[in-house]
């Protein structure tokens, strides 16, 4: 891969910005889809590493199965794969080799599947003997990964008994099980909660539908990010929906807290820089929870500091198990700019105003993670000599990102 080195041009008053499709709903949509027998189209389906790894998996006719850094697409084909029968193996990237995925092998061993760790025990790569699952009633812990759990949703209705799924302690990124559940049902599927913890599945298979995929609210962010950055930019995104199954789709109200405001229109969104932060003006840290949210810390940790809004923010548990340590990872590479983030164990991510000398030029890491990159490149709007590392990994959810922010004046 190769680095990077941005500059900020400036741009005109307005322009119009073509976002990619979701990347979650795509997932889902192409698992439900096979699931169905997969004989209706999906209309503008994500264009990007993870989502082009799944369909290479779904459309092979072979048996040994390699996703890379595609970490829904690990938890995904490991329940899709159980399900169908046949000898399987799939493996992924060294680092997905350290993403813990024995929650979910737990609770498919407990349906009635076959399946043995090739290495590591409670990690990829897996060896899986696919059969026809019994189904049932099992309990599995809620606060490690939504993808376990959409995961078993999506292949309950092709079990002998459906599933009752019962979420044991705090669910984390509710709004995806959500999503999840719509999409099945938009696919024929009985999908019912019971109470806040209990989700009932009958064994009613799928119905093929054609299904069109929305636009990317989580790539959305980083467009918010470039504006909120460029008092005065306005910039027009076509397809978001203002009524969307994703969870993602919450941040505009953040946003407004940190000067930038939307508007929906027939023509799209509409997103507006300004300079009206007054609620930041007492110098007090912005807060919030991130439970809902947890793909845009990065995001708005990085746009914080540079702005020089002081902030606290919680939910942020499951940083640690993503595509890197995602929590270290903005610490080490904010301090390269002269931001000292604090964190207090997995559940805090904080930056109090502290500031050190930084070096002119600074190359920021990625760490293979696409979110780092898109993170950290508007940077180059507040300070020269800013560098990205490894440019490329902004292919696994949004592979047009540098033309787009090029579009806003953010250029190499």
């Amino acid at each position: 891969m190769s680095d990077i080195s941005l500059t900020y041009k400036g741009v005109g008053s307005e322009c119009v910005i073509e976002l990619p499709a979701s990347k979650s709903i795509s997932n889902r949509v192409l698992i439900i889809n096979a699931l169905s027998g997969a004989s209706a189209p999906i209309l503008n389906p994500a264009k990007c590493d993870d989502t082009d790894a799944m369909i290479a998996a779904l459309e092979s006719d072979g048996s040994d199965f390699n996703i890379g850094h595609a970490g829904t697409a690990m938890r995904f084909l490991t329940a899709y794969l159980a399900q169908r029968s046949g000898e399987w193996r799939i493996s992924g990237s060294s680092r997905m080799e350290e993403r813990p995925i024995g929650v979910l092998v737990s609770a498919l061993r407990d349906l009635g599947a076959t399946i043995e760790y090739e290495k590591k025990e409670g990690y990829p790569p897996l060896k899986i003997k696919g059969c026809n699952l019994n189904g049932g009633a099992i309990t599995v812990p809620a606060s490690v990964s939504s993808q376990y759990i959409s995961a078993l949703m999506m292949i309950a209705p092709n079990m002998r008994q459906g599933l009752k799924l019962t979420l044991e302690g705090y669910i984390a990124s509710r709004p995806y099980i959500d999503m999840t559940a719509s999409v099945m049902r938009t696919f024929g599927a009985q999908v019912e909660w019971q109470g806040s913890n209990v989700i009932s599945i009958e064994p009613t298979g799928y119905s093929p539908v054609q299904y069109r995929v929305e636009a990317d609210w989580s790539a959305a962010s980083y467009i918010f990010q470039i504006v909120s950055l460029c008092p005065g930019m306005k910039v027009v995104v076509p397809d978001l929906l203002e009524n969307s199954l994703q969870g993602d789709s919450g941040q505009v109200e953040l946003w407004r807290e940190l000067g930038v405001k939307c508007n929906f229109t027939p023509s799209g969104v509409e997103i507006c820089g300004n300079d009206s932060e007054k609620s930041l003006l007492d110098n007090q840290p912005l807060q919030y929870n991130f439970a809902l949210m947890p793909d845009l810390v990065q995001t708005f940790v990085v746009t914080c500091c540079l702005k020089g809004v002081k902030f606290s923010f919680t939910g942020v548990e499951t940083l640690r198990i993503k595509e890197t340590d995602r929590i270290a990872a903005l610490q080490n590479e904010l301090l390269k700019l002269g931001y000292v983030v604090k964190s207090e164990g997995d559940s805090l991510l904080y930056w109090d105003g502290e500031v050190v000398p930084s070096s002119e030029s600074v190359i920021i890491a990625t760490y293979r993670d696409h979110r780092m990159a898109m993170a950290f490149a508007p940077a180059a709007i507040i300070r020269k000599g800013v560098v990205i590392a490894d440019c490329e990994v902004v292919s696994k959810s949004f592979p047009t990102y540098w033309q787009v922010v090029g579009q806003l004046g953010v250029n190499s």
